[in-house]
């Protein structure tokens, strides 16, 4: 297929296409300003859609319209908001072309990948469609036998949900649904530059039932920080959610401090893959190739240092190589393409700026190694392996978000240990390994909030997701993803006559 076939013009549900933010159950532009922004194709570099820029002005109305929502929306039964969810997820799925096209056009991933997230995303609503009605308190035993003690559990209130551009479907429903689940309403920021997939979303979350007020979408670009410092310090909103830099989260949570909002803070990663000599090799390549390359390596649990022991170093240095050199690179709707264009030109500069410092440092170059000119003026990067890395080099201690390998030589299973909790966050990470009782010990070891063994993807809509250290706290998804939206109330009852 080529990409005249695949433009937005071509939705089969032209209803999803939005070109504006979403408040109180209206369409609506910048109600203070009459200044817009482009969402562009990142394979292309044409403009998709000119969409409002929204400021602080719009936030509070749309915070406003939440808490006006809230009040209703907080009284419906668990069972009537977990229908609604469902419908949500079914029509998320029987539109999933759509929405896949609107994505793959606006981030760059694959159509392939595209499709799978919506399915993904869709998971989150069906999942918590199930925990909304699981949320149950307690009897509590009282040391006080003229006591009775009892705990339930009620929404906290407005949640602002501000989604990263990687996964602008799954991030969305992973928050939004766990909080309506929970029966908070909620304001979206999605990213400016993916936010037309979270409009198609509130297109459908309205069709499956949800009242104005509950969702709320802000667009914006340039104006993110002001967006950000007023869903912080409006005393209406009592959760805030974020996905993105520990930079930008640190700055949130000092905004948050004045209200004391209830925060979960899902921040930056240094993922290591770690691959231990007796690793099959066939599992360790493509477990490698899912954790570096899904999303053109632009995930928030992407394999950034990938260990291996030295015994099998040579010769897994030369199979992902090999398997690497397979994959195509190319715009997101072209068939056989693996790996897309990056999201923006800034990822590939900084890209480009960690091979160059690891090769300063004495990396060696094995495939790859700059700007991919040959498959479009979008924003390409060659596939690229390194080998010979070490503690010194950027990538070491920075996300490299991007199709670039770091390879890391180590000997014993402490040292491997050591060197990957030698960071200042914990989020993901990855173990390739046969030996039963060396998975326990490296996976209790790692300073991270979540442990892959043998695979290389870590979502589940059943799995916790978040990390430790800088990587922040909090869950999203399992059992506990709706607990963040909750707060638990105990209720003591005198039975004496």
């Amino acid at each position: 297929m080529s990409n005249s076939k695949h433009s937005l013009d071509s939705l089969k549900n032209p209803s999803l296409l939005r070109k504006q933010g979403l408040i109180n159950g209206n369409w609506v532009s910048a109600s203070a300003s009459p200044s817009t922004f482009d969402v562009v194709n990142p394979a292309t570099l044409d403009v998709l859609a000119t969409l409002p820029e929204m400021n602080s002005t719009d936030v509070k109305l749309a915070v406003d319209a939440a808490h006006e929502a809230f009040k209703t929306w907080k009284k419906t039964t668990a069972r009537s908001r977990a229908r609604m969810l469902r419908k949500w997820s079914d029509l998320m799925l029987a539109n999933q072309e759509d929405l896949a096209l609107i994505l793959t056009l606006e981030n760059g991933k694959t159509l392939t990948e595209a499709k799978g997230e919506v399915v993904y995303g869709a998971s989150f609503l069906e999942w918590f469609a199930t925990q909304a009605e699981m949320t149950h308190g307690e009897t509590v035993p009282s040391s006080n036998p003229n006591q009775r003690i009892v705990t339930f559990k009620q929404p906290i209130g407005v949640a602002a949900c501000l989604c990263p551009w990687n996964f602008p479907i799954a991030m969305i429903t992973r928050k939004c649904g766990a909080a309506l689940a929970a029966g908070c309403s909620t304001v979206w920021k999605p990213a400016g530059e993916t936010p037309l997939s979270a409009l198609a979303l509130a297109v459908l979350a309205h069709e499956a039932g949800f009242p104005p007020g509950t969702l709320n979408v802000i667009t914006s670009l340039t104006t993110v920080a002001e967006v950000g410092e007023e869903l912080c310090k409006n005393p209406k909103v009592h959760k805030l959610s974020f996905t993105g830099s520990t930079r930008v989260g640190k700055l949130l949570m000092q905004q948050c401090s004045s209200t004391l909002k209830k925060l979960s803070l899902e921040l930056g990663g240094n993922s290591p893959f770690i691959v231990f000599d007796d690793a099959k090799m066939s599992t360790a390549v493509e477990a490698a190739i899912m954790a570096k390359f899904r999303n053109s390596g632009q995930t928030c649990v992407t394999a950034n240092r990938m260990f291996v022991q030295s015994g099998i170093y040579d010769e897994f240095a030369k199979a992902l190589t090999e398997r690497i050199k397979t994959l195509k690179v190319g715009s997101g709707v072209d068939d056989g393409v693996f790996i897309g264009p990056l999201t923006h030109d800034r990822a590939v500069d900084k890209a480009v700026s960690h091979i160059e410092d690891a090769k300063k440092h004495g990396a060696q170059v094995a495939l790859g190694g700059g700007p991919k000119k040959d498959v479009g003026k979008g924003y390409f990067l060659e596939p690229t392996v390194l080998t010979g890395m070490t503690k010194e080099m950027l990538i070491t201690r920075e996300e490299t978000f991007a199709p670039v390998v770091g390879l890391y030589k180590f000997d014993t299973e402490e040292e491997v240990i050591e060197r990957a909790n030698d960071c200042d966050v914990g989020l993901g990470s990855f173990v390739v390994t046969e030996n039963m009782a060396r998975i326990w010990r490296v996976a209790e070891g790692l300073e991270v909030g979540m442990v892959g063994v043998n695979l290389g993807a870590l979502s589940a809509c059943e799995s916790p997701f978040g990390g430790v250290k800088g990587s922040g706290f909090g869950r999203e998804g399992g059992t506990q993803g709706i607990d963040e939206y909750l707060s638990v109330k105990a209720m003591l009852m005198n039975v004496v006559n």
